[in-house]
């Protein structure tokens, strides 16, 4: 039987592009898409829309109860960047959603639950290269503290109360459907716009800074991947680490060059430098290709040649 779902944080980064992939897939009268105010989005135009604030429980209960909901994709979160600026509403809005989506499962108002994590519960004490599943995690940024807060209670509330919640550990997402959402990768996603637009971009990162990075096509893939395999294949119930390529700015812009001979690339590092060098410069996500077989599309040169493509138009 077909799920009904429930995305809170449609209009974000993820959620945009995983709600028109979710109603390609199941149909549009399936996939409730919801945000906190009815932004101006074809996502909000392409099927039933909701406003919901995340922190709302009577909120997301009534719009379970509604539409019979079985799935929730929870996406609304303060990312890296913009959390340090506010962290006490960053952990408020990353926490205490995800205890109102658990507590919903606990309650067997909803079969399933995915919950995004992150590179961010890494830190500056953790192996950078090829970073394993279990290692050290101690994250300096609000944004890491609360995702790997998230991944452990998502842990407790699968082994004390039987809720199938999964998660992975999205790294930096690069994507030509929506603008960057205030994230520290965020830098692999403006780049080219400001490459077709400017022929040159100013870093924020240096250009050596490496950091392992995802086209959104394969996150959107393995988002649905990871929910729709069998529950005694997902072994981790944390986060699974996810990986696709690593590379920095310089290397990035070395293959856009290939395309644009003319583009020029500066670097003039920030506050997010500094979480940057505190991230894994590469991952092994062993974990995942082994439970539920995920495989990533694109490399470097792929990704590059399909964001021009589909920002010149």
């Amino acid at each position: 039987m077909k799920p009904t779902i429930l995305i809170i944080g449609a209009c974000g980064q993820i959620g945009t592009e995983l709600t028109f992939a979710l109603r390609q897939k199941y149909g549009k009268e399936r996939v409730i898409a919801s945000d906190i105010r009815k932004l101006v989005s074809p996502v909000v135009d392409d099927g039933i829309f909701e406003v919901i604030n995340a922190l709302d429980f009577n909120q997301i209960e009534h719009l379970i109860e509604k539409y019979h909901v079985t799935d929730v994709y929870l996406m609304a979160a303060l990312l890296s960047a913009t959390a340090e600026k506010n962290p006490a509403f960053a952990w408020d809005l990353n926490m205490n959603s995800l205890f109102h989506v658990l507590n919903l499962a606990k309650a067997n108002k909803i079969k399933k639950v995915f919950w995004p994590s992150s590179i961010a519960v890494f830190g500056p004490s953790t192996p950078r290269e090829h970073t394993p599943q279990y290692t050290v995690t101690e994250p300096s940024t609000v944004y890491g503290i609360s995702k790997l807060a998230g991944e452990r209670w998502c842990a407790y509330y699968h082994e004390k109360y039987g809720v199938d919640v999964r998660s992975i550990r999205y790294p930096g997402l690069i994507s030509w459907g929506t603008p960057p959402g205030g994230g520290t990768t965020d830098y692999a996603v403006d780049i080219f716009h400001q490459a077709l637009q400017k022929v040159t971009y100013t870093s924020f990162l240096k250009s050596d800074s490496a950091l392992p990075m995802m086209y959104m096509d394969d996150a959107i893939r393995a988002t649905i991947e990871i929910m729709e395999a069998p529950a005694d294949s997902i072994r981790v119930r944390s986060s699974y680490n996810l990986s696709a390529m690593s590379f920095t700015p310089e290397q990035l812009a070395v293959e856009i060059q290939k395309h644009l001979p003319d583009f020029t690339l500066h670097c003039d590092p920030d506050f997010r430098q500094q979480i940057a060098d505190s991230w894994p410069a590469s991952i092994d996500d062993t974990e995942a290709r082994t439970d539920w077989n995920w495989q990533p599309d694109f490399d470097l040169g792929r990704m590059t040649e399909d964001m021009l493509t589909h920002l010149k138009v």
